[in-house]
């Protein structure tokens, strides 16, 4: 069973990943990792954290000489902006610290400042602040970046673009050769497949930027070459477009989840939508003819490729700040601004990639287990047998 936690606050020392359940032998690409959280990194409109921090991992545990032992593997990814908080949050209590905390007593709108505070009786949203943060996304996406390595010793890569920015949308559909192009573009500002489209957008940031707002926008995450029979429709949490859901949704600031043409298809008919089945027989595979299901039917993959969409609401933290009320005072007041982004959807759709990857990973290795990566090998390549014969 693969599993993931992770640990650390926004301002703390360090974040922390904790990963159980892959495999014995797995090589582990340290270059592949550190550039996954470099992409996360990176997009117009992000903020002046991303001048500090320069994020890399360290493997505390779990891994070798170059490769998974089979045991839980440890992570870590230093803060660097710690050496500028530590006297505001240091582990241990110390005398003249309540002087340093830097609290935060005016709850920001739509972030979970209030109802953290509320829920842990705290007349102080820091702590919401410091754990609620998208910095620890950081985490997720080292911990995604395994999850890759899997899939990818068995020919399936995971990968996305950005569909909106504000009010810019994208108005046709990306292919998968479209999509390797500008994620591989580090100098891609949006990560939009359409060059025209991308400036609009970057205009779009722009524009924001000046008033002192946010922009809110959509990634779609593509998930090339999974093999069918991936999740089940036989129970209610097995299914697996369920489970993507979750692991999309969970992101900071997504407010829904798309798979597929899931919206569009709700006010469509049934000729409209559904993917004709075919026989290919070079292939000797099924094939649909359209992929308006997004790669899964009945919770269950079925050979296409897996499309995911994250909506993703414009960041809580504004420049231009709302209307709040004080945790202490219950007075009106502006809500605290501090450092933050004007528009992180390309980094949310790195961290899309990541959450898509563990969910296909831990689903794959449900199918085929394996103590060793070799062992893992050989049911799949059963399964690829048994597919071919069908």
């Amino acid at each position: 069973m693969l599993r993931f936690v992770t640990a650390g606050e926004s301002h703390g020392q360090a974040l922390v990943a904790w990963l159980s359940g892959l495999p014995a032998g797995l090589p582990v690409d340290f270059g592949f990792v550190n550039r996954e959280l470099h992409r996360r990194q990176l997009g117009y409109g992000r903020g002046g954290r991303q001048k500090i921090e320069k994020d890399k991992i360290t493997a505390l545990a779990g891994v070798r000489h170059g490769q998974t032992i089979g045991a839980p593997i440890a992570l870590q990814i230093e803060n660097r902006d710690w050496a500028n908080w530590q006297n505001a949050l240091p582990v241990e209590d110390t005398e003249g610290a309540e002087d340093t905390q830097r609290k935060l007593t005016a709850p920001r709108p739509g972030h979970a400042d209030l109802a953290a505070a509320l829920k842990f009786n705290w007349h102080d949203a820091r702590y919401a602040l410091e754990r609620a943060s998208a910095r620890e996304t950081a985490a997720r996406v080292a911990a995604g970046a395994f999850a890759k390595l899997l899939l990818r010793e068995f020919g399936a890569e995971v990968l996305s673009h950005v569909v909106a920015v504000g009010k810019v949308k994208l108005e046709r559909a990306a292919v998968w050769d479209e999509i390797v192009a500008i994620c591989g573009n580090l100098d891609s500002p949006l990560r939009c497949v359409d060059a025209a489209t991308e400036a609009k957008m970057k205009r779009e940031v722009d524009a924001v930027l000046r008033a002192g707002d946010s922009a809110g926008g959509i990634f779609e995450v593509v998930a090339h070459h999974v093999l069918p029979g991936l999740g089940s429709h036989a129970q209610w949490d097995e299914k697996l477009d369920g489970r993507l859901a979750q692991a999309v949704m969970s992101i900071q600031a997504v407010k829904a989840v798309e798979i597929g043409g899931g919206v569009a298809s709700a006010t469509s008919y049934g000729a409209e939508v559904q993917d004709e089945i075919r026989y290919d027989a070079a292939k000797k595979r099924y094939v649909h003819a359209t992929n308006r299901a997004g790669g899964l039917e009945g919770g269950i993959t079925n050979g296409e490729d897996v499309i995911v969409r994250g909506y993703l609401k414009p960041i809580s933290t504004l420049r231009r700040p709302l209307q709040t009320a004080d945790l202490v005072s219950k007075e009106a007041v502006k809500a605290a601004y501090e450092r933050s982004d004007v528009c992180v959807v390309p980094a949310a759709g790195v961290v899309g990639e990541a959450m898509v990857a563990l969910s296909l990973a831990a689903a794959f290795l449900e199918k085929f287990g394996g103590d060793s990566l070799a062992e893992t090998r050989r049911n799949f390549e059963s399964y690829q047998q048994q597919l071919d014969e069908f």
